[in-house]
């Protein structure tokens, strides 16, 4: 090939073409002649091109797409073409600015990963596609006449006349403009042409003859053409067979059923046996898309073989057990298949250790941080779940592609101020996605996963460990240094039992070491707390328990402690050199200044001593080196926060608590179970030990067996929904569409599992209603008068049962309510009658009071008789009535209850609304004589015993009362005033009092047969009461989280985020972009208060928003950031005041403590300066830093938005000045 060309180049006279320039030449031009460069063309750039304008330009828009389309048909034998027919087009027009459907267009490339806030987002899995409209025969229309003048969104249009350019009067309603306009009168004498659009186009489908009607034979039609025509229609009735949906997700394959174990499944999970082998493994997975050098175990293997089934699965298992091979196979299957997958994780550090892990095993892996992008294009792509919030909301197109999506870590979602968005993120993903959920153990997994197959519509398989792969030894150490130093007691045994002998073995050493057993230390001295340590390590190197991690629950410990074992040595020499020369090239890549930061410098000598501190105020690039020489081995001990058991797999041999005891913001309290099990699962690791050793530190004393039991043994906190509202999700949702609905999510949330449960009952039960409504009679006139007494009655007795209980729990109420109290009640079929207080009763909700009152002999009779309800018995009973017939009829009776005869009595059981009135008159008797005489006779052997002197002697003096209040009202008058001293209850207690005053002026209820008549009042209005309750439990309002929706989107509409036709305005598309604090920042913006600001104090500024720890150093801040820093406590002060006006609480006032740092920072101040400014860690600082860079580039987006070009320009700014150095300093696992 070369010989040729060189031939062919000898044999031209003038060489080869000039084709391109030399660049060698172009190179060296522009580098000797710069005033050649096109930027020099000054005369061109200040050339001006006069426009005119064009007014009509704006009236130009690009045609609609195209919605029909024409196909051929084909005869399917012969191949020849019959006939055209025209289609729908589906999907035209679709783009993401319109459409959540995935046949949509893709948008613009640079949209690709990330997405934008202008899309919609893809429809999601679960929720009901709307049905699309079904074809209708063509209609005439004219475009004269039928068309509307008002659009959607407008609150008036307009109308022309007959020549389309002069408007017609608007003296008529907009009521009148929505709907068609009338024909207008044709005119004799107009000069103005009419053109029927549809007439032109039917004549020229007549001369086309494309769209002749099947039902007219043309002639010279033969019986082949007859035969063409049958064929086609057959294809087309195919057609639609062929082009229906499959329903998809159905299990393939089933685990076999052949064992002892009783599936627990629901309807939309099921738990799956781990105790039975899977011995056809390798039929059921002939093709695998890993294959792993290990055998596997059965829970893994049973995860792979629903994974191949393309199964949702919800793998819960122990610490160490190999939950990570579940997620490698998906990651796998989606590469086999050339699909894409994503990995969300709770932290970015662990997404960055999952990066180097997966990056060892596969080949195509890619990260997405906040400011970190790595292979965007991968097919495994790792992020955490806020990440993935962002993608979903503005539709990425990675979603297109996507197969898998594995939640690590699922138990996350527990966290009340993150968790919410796990149950965002999993009720958004498409149908087309299968969701892979790795957890701890928990113990509602079924419950979990029925949630998520019920939102998903499609089933879930759990899968859980039955022990950990490496049982654990739990110990209690008493020790102190000197003799104690080997004072260890197991009180945990690796079978999971509790040894009480351990806990009595360890209390009685710690009593015989302290010196004054019966002084209680709160905690060590520093010299106490060293000689602990250097004993206790000195153990554990004998008894070969290194590495070992301590937990311990706050970083100042971590410090000290670290610091007070200068002394201890664990390495030798060579693992100090290896330490000393891996640590020096890890910290090249930093300035000079920077390497000699204390913190690192400190943890360099900790480190050659087989030391490390791991916590939140550590800089993240030291943490790593900790995690890397910790994994290696160099690193004995380890003294960490409870972060670091949220790591990969970076297990030890031996665990210890410092304490079992932390501070958790608002108290300090115990660890849960889910919490220790969490840390101490890092003991053992797989394959080097046989067990693993956990083991707390008793120092001042031993905890209480019942707590240690608790605490090591006791079940893991339950998966809890901490699903809310944020504004961000509202303005999200509330821009797409009207399908895919607030309301929608909220229904569908975990914390609305109960409700959404028993839906089909409430809807079966509503149409029960409606059916007996519909074949009840209508109320006569006067029924219908006692329905109004209804609505009073009941009206009046919910306020009553709601403030009764209040009253009588005032102290005068109290004072009064004593035993042998006379008191007016209604309960039941005891209306009006006066009854002595004989107990009372205190419960944890409510209060019961035991009464004596009088009844008819005959009627006390026989409610004495024992009733027994036999199942399925056809004798037929009485219907009973229900508490609100009774109340409601005791309204209609006015005198007190006089026995008929020889008067009977009843001990009753009676709630405080059943207490009308507190009386003045009080008896005395032995009230517990009464009670148990009547309690005797309750049993069946002494039913018929005469009641004893004591209750006869109770029953005869009530008689007395009540027969001398009828004739003399006094004797009981005045009742007992109650009041409450709560003012804002002081309306509901006159309400209560209006509602009496009506109920007494009822007269409608004087009539002979008032029960008789009234009943059918009351079944018909119980029905009605019934139908409504049941229809609010099936309506959005009954959701738990609707009435703060409701407050969120009336602040939201009173600051103009959503305009008066209920859509996002310009406000809400700016909060769209924020990741957080969306109405102060945008507030900030539109308030022009950032644009005047220098970059540096722009960013200083915005640390308010990501600083939240404490601090006791006061800033000092220069004028424009004091201007500042009151410009946004007034803005946040204003929001606060409108959230608090519509019963939205508040967010937590900002934080101001970091804005010098951060100032000085930008100003391209050393780090080791800025750190001599505040007491905050090195760690805290960086950290916010980063989540400040995220910030800036937020408001970035929102000017581009609201078309700020300055503001733009000056976050751009911002940005490029923090990040650098220390700060933005690259991971070790994102490193090639």
């Amino acid at each position: 090939m070369s010989t040729r060309v060189k031939e062919f180049t000898v044999n031209l006279p003038f060489g080869p073409p000039p084709i391109l320039s030399d660049i060698k030449s172009v190179l060296k031009e522009y580098i000797e002649c710069p005033e050649r460069l096109p930027i020099h063309d000054v005369e061109k750039v200040q050339c001006y091109w006069p426009r005119e304008p064009d007014v009509l330009a704006l009236l130009r828009h690009d045609l609609a797409p195209l919605g029909t389309n024409l196909k051929f048909d084909r005869d399917p034998i012969t191949g020849r073409i019959a006939d055209l027919q025209e289609v729908v087009v589906k999907g035209a027009g679709e783009n993401p600015r319109n459409s959540m459907s995935m046949s949509r267009a893709p948008g613009p490339p640079t949209e690709g990963v990330k997405g934008s806030a202008s899309n919609f987002p893809f429809w999601p899995g679960g929720f009901d596609i709307p049905e699309l409209p079904k074809d209708v025969a063509s209609v005439e229309i004219n475009f004269e006449s039928d068309l509307r003048t008002l659009a959607k969104g407008f609150k008036s249009g307009i109308e022309f006349a007959a020549d389309n350019c002069t408007p017609k009067d608007t003296g008529d309603t907009p009521e009148s403009r929505t709907s068609p306009a009338p024909e207008p009168e044709p005119e004799q004498n107009s000069n103005t042409e009419t053109i029927n659009l549809m007439a032109m186009v039917h004549e020229q489908e007549s001369l086309l003859g494309l769209w002749s009607s099947p039902g007219v034979k043309t002639r010279g039609e033969s019986a082949d053409q007859k035969q063409e025509l049958q064929n086609e229609n057959v294809l087309m009735d195919l057609d639609k067979v062929t082009n229906l949906q499959p329903e998809r997700n159905l299990p393939i394959l089933k685990i076999t059923e052949n064992t002892t174990f009783t599936k627990t499944c629901t309807e939309w999970a099921e738990v799956l046996d781990v105790s039975v082998p899977v011995a056809d493994f390798e039929k059921r997975v002939p093709d695998p898309a890993f294959k792993y050098p290990y055998e596997l175990d059965t829970f893994q293997k049973q995860a792979i073989i629903k994974l191949e089934e393309n199964c949702n699965v919800f793998v819960a298992a122990h610490t160490s057990a190999g939950k990570t091979t579940v997620a490698e196979y998906a990651i796998a299957l989606s590469q086999k298949h050339m699909t894409r997958a994503i990995y969300t994780s709770p932290i970015k550090a662990l997404s960055n250790q999952k990066y180097r892990d997966f990056k060892q095993t596969f080949d195509s892996v890619g990260l997405i941080t906040g400011d970190l992008q790595i292979n965007q294009t991968a097919s495994c792509l790792i992020m955490t779940t806020e990440i993935l919030q962002s993608m979903l909301y503005c539709a990425s197109e990675v979603v297109r592609d996507l197969e898998y999506v594995i939640f690590d870590e699922v138990h996350y979602i527990n966290n009340e101020d993150r968790g919410h968005v796990w149950e965002e993120v999993l009720i958004l993903l498409p149908p087309n996605v299968s969701i892979v959920m790795l957890s701890a153990t928990v113990p509602n997994t079924l419950e979990f996963a029925d949630w998520v197959g019920r939102t998903k519509k499609r089933k879930v398989y759990v899968i859980s460990t039955l022990k950990r792969p490496v049982p654990l030894q739990h110990y209690l150490y008493t020790g102190c240094g000197g003799k104690s130093r080997n004072d260890r007691f197991l009180i945990v045994d690796s079978d999971g039992k509790f040894k009480k002998d351990g806990w009595d073995k360890a209390v009685a050493a710690k009593a015989s070491s302290t010196k004054n057993p019966g002084e209680k230390k709160y905690q060590l001295n520093p010299n106490q707390e060293k000689t602990l340590w250097v004993g206790f390590i000195d153990h554990l190197k004998r008894e070969n328990k290194l590495p070992v991690v301590a937990f311990t629950l706050s970083r100042n410990r971590c410090d000290t402690n670290a610091d007070a074992l200068r002394s201890v040595d664990l390495t030798t020499g060579s693992e100090k050199s290896h330490i000393r020369v891996f640590f020096q090239q890890c910290i090249m890549r930093l300035k000079e200044p920077d390497r000699e930061l204390p913190q690192i410098v400190n943890m360099q000598k900790l480190l050659e001593r087989g030391i490390g501190v791991h916590h939140s105020g550590i800089l993240p690039f030291l943490k790593e080196i900790v995690e890397l020489l910790f994994q290696s081995g160099v690193v004995k001990l380890l003294f960490a926060t409870e972060t670091f058991a949220m790591g990969v797999n970076m297990p030890a041999r031996t665990v210890v608590f410092d304490s079992v005891r932390k501070f958790d913001g608002t108290e300090s309290r115990t660890l849960h179970p889910a919490e220790y099990i969490q840390m101490a699962g890092r003991a053992g690791r797989r394959g080097l030990d046989d067990t693993g050793t956990v083991i707390i530190l008793c120092k001042t004393e031993v905890p209480d067996a019942p707590v240690l039991q608790n605490m090591m043994l006791g079940k893991p906190q339950k998966l809890e929904s901490q699903f809310r509202m944020t504004y961000s999700m509202i303005l999200n949702l509330r821009r797409v569409t009207e399908s895919v609905t607030i309301e929608g999510m909220m229904r569908r949330s975990f914390k609305e599992v109960a409700l959404i449960a028993h839906e089909k009952k409430h809807k079966a039960e509503l149409e029960e209603v409606e059916k007996q409504l519909a074949e009840s009679s209508e109320l006569t006139e006067s029924q219908r008068q006692l329905g109004g007494f209804y609505s009073i009655a009941t009206e009046y007795l919910d306020e009553w049962v709601k403030l009764r209980p209040l009253l009588l729990d005032t102290k005068k109420a109290a004072k009064h309510l004593n035993q042998g109290r006379i008191l007016l009640i209604s309960y039941r079929e005891h209306h009006n009658k006066l009854a002595v207080l004989l107990a009372t009763i205190q419960r944890r909700q409510d209060t019961l009071y035991r009464v004596l009152t009088l009844t008819n002999m005959q009627q006390s009779n026989t409610e004495d008789d024992i009733k027994i309800e036999v199942p399925g018995s056809r004798v037929e009973k009485k219907e009973e009535k229900s508490d609100n017939w009774y109340k409601i009829i005791g309204f209609t009776r006015k005198e007190l209850f006089i026995p008929e005869g020889v008067a009977g009595h009843e001990v009753l059981t009676i709630s405080a609304s059943d207490i009308l009135e507190i009386t003045k008159r009080s008896i005395k008797v032995d009230f517990q004589l009464v009670i148990s005489d009547w309690e005797k006779r309750q049993i069946p052997r002494f039913k018929n015993d005469p009641p004893g002197k004591t209750c006869q002697a109770a029953v005869q003096e009530l008689l007395t009362i009540s027969l001398d209040a009828v004739t003399n009202r006094e004797i009981i008058e005045p009742f007992v005033e109650l009041k409450l001293n709560e003012s804002s209850l002081a309306p509901r207690l006159n309400y209560l009092t209006t509602l009496k005053k009506k109920l007494d002026s009822i007269t409608c209820t004087d009539i002979a047969n008032l029960e008789e008549q009234f009943e059918a009042v009351f079944k018909r209005k119980e029905l009605e009461t019934r139908r409504e309750r049941l229809t609010f439990q099936l309506s959005h309002e009954s959701l738990s989280l609707y009435p703060e929706y409701t407050n969120k989107v009336n602040v939201l509409r009173s600051l103009r985020y959503i305009d008066d036709d209920e859509r996002v305005a310009l406000k809400g598309r700016v909060a769209l972009e924020m990741g957080t604090h969306e109405l102060l920042v945008t507030e900030l913006i539109f308030k022009n208060a950032l644009t005047a600001l220098q970059p540096a104090e722009i960013a200083a500024l915005l640390s308010a928003l990501v600083f939240q720890q404490k601090t006791n150093v006061e800033p000092q801040l220069i004028s424009p950031l004091k201007k500042g820093c009151e410009v946004m406590k007034e803005v946040q002060k204003s929001i606060a005041l409108m959230e608090r006006e519509h019963g939205v609480d508040p967010i937590e006032p900002l934080n101001f403590g970091l804005v010098q740092v951060v100032y000085e920072w930008a100003r391209s101040e050393p780090f080791a300066k800025i750190m001599e400014l505040t007491d905050v860690q090195e760690g805290i600082i960086v950290r916010c830093i980063q989540q400040l860079n995220e910030t800036l580039r937020y408001v970035k987006n929102a000017a581009v938005i609201i078309g700020d070009p300055v503001l733009k320009e000056k976050m751009e700014e911002a940005s490029t000045a923090i990040k650098r150095d220390i700060v933005f300093a690259q991971s070790f696992y994102t490193q090639d």
